[in-house]
């Protein structure tokens, strides 16, 4: 049994967020000194935590769940059963005194394929990759290359990005195109797909928004949109639930990054008297990952022919005080290879995580 998994109910939120980065599980099992399981806890109790205003510094004392679904004995059939029933990725097994002795996880039981059908509801809207950028920040890999295509393992980004959506049902995808946007292109009609892809071509380069004014007349509703060098493993079944839910205008998928400083930071008043130094601080951040959900109606917001980002489009949003909300997740569920630091480090995390 990994114990890794095993954490104390005085574990801070952010050790627990940590806990479950290390971990190839998404659940923690909480337990006293001796053990004995108190608890589960997993990314979904942590964010809604965050959503209501609790603290990452504070405990999980009253953020895991105290009353856990769990076996007396190692039967796989009962395992599988209450999996399906409750929607549940890990069941711990306990003694008599409920002593953690081991667990079941999804993929003891079930085949990865399962693992999605079950997880996460099929999806039945529309993806929209924007794909026309010139990726910059990876040249000159892309002077040969445009961004979509660089490999991770043997297959292009664009690929995986387009078969994690697949895993959820999604069915309609759109790319904008724009810098060697032909090659893409090729790509896709190199083979055989079970899904629909349609390209978009954009004249001049419009940004991480502009390009979204071309599909005004073709959505019909509510839409994902995901930059091409991102890929984020979330239930996207549940991020749409949010979604409408929360009745927001458009959802912004985060992701809680750790930052450790690897300085002595000193803290100083008038005059330069030094008041403390804190030893090498670590910070948590809730930043962009650059994929969303949108209603339809924001398109009317994005000029026509017009250079408009993200940003732009979310603070005219903003100031017309449409709802603009976010839905974090943990810091392994979210892969970056937008530069070539980034991207060294994502062959790592697909390696180790991901198995590509």
């Amino acid at each position: 049994m990994n114990k890794k998994i095993l954490i104390q109910p005085t574990f801070t939120v952010k050790n627990a967020l940590k806990y479950l980065t290390k971990t190839a599980e998404k659940v923690l099992l909480v337990v006293d000194p001796e053990e004995c399981l108190l608890g589960t806890l997993t990314d979904g109790d942590i964010r809604r935590y965050l959503l209501s205003g609790g603290k990452i510094e504070h405990t999980i004392e009253k953020v895991y769940n105290p009353k856990p679904i769990f076996l007396l004995e190692k039967d796989v059939e009962i395992a599988k059963e209450l999996m399906l029933k409750n929607k549940i990725e890990l069941i711990p097994i306990v003694d008599k005194n409920r002593k953690v002795k081991d667990y079941f996880t999804w993929t003891d039981i079930f085949t990865e394929k399962t693992c999605h059908e079950f997880i996460s509801k099929s999806l039945n809207i529309p993806v929209v990759v924007m794909a026309g950028g010139k990726g910059t920040r990876l040249k000159p890999f892309t002077k040969i290359l445009p961004k979509p295509l660089i490999p991770v393992g043997d297959k292009p980004i664009i690929d995986i990005i387009v078969n994690e959506f697949r895993m959820c049902g999604v069915e309609k995808f759109y790319l904008t195109l724009n810098y060697k946007g032909e090659l893409i292109e090729t790509y896709f009609n190199s083979y055989k797909k079970n899904f629909t892809i349609e390209f978009i071509r954009e004249k001049d380069f419009l940004g991480t928004a502009g390009s979204l004014k071309l599909l005004e007349n073709i959505i019909e509703d509510i839409f994902i949109v995901t930059n091409c060098d991102v890929i984020v493993k979330a239930n996207y079944a549940d991020v749409l639930s949010f979604h409408k839910e929360q009745g927001a205008s458009i959802t912004i998928l985060s992701s809680i990054k750790h930052y450790k400083i690897p300085y002595g930071v000193i803290d100083f008043s008038n005059g330069g008297a030094v008041i403390k130094i804190i030893e090498k601080p670590e910070y948590v951040f809730t930043i962009n990952t650059g994929v969303y959900v949108l209603n339809k109606d924001v398109l009317k917001y994005i000029p026509a022919d017009s250079f408009f980002n993200m940003t732009d489009l979310i603070q005219c949003l903003l100031n017309d005080k449409q709802k603009v909300i976010t839905y974090p997740v943990n810091e392994d569920e979210y892969i970056d290879i937008g530069q070539w630091e980034e991207y060294k480090k994502a062959l790592e995390v697909f390696k180790n995580l991901w198995g590509f």
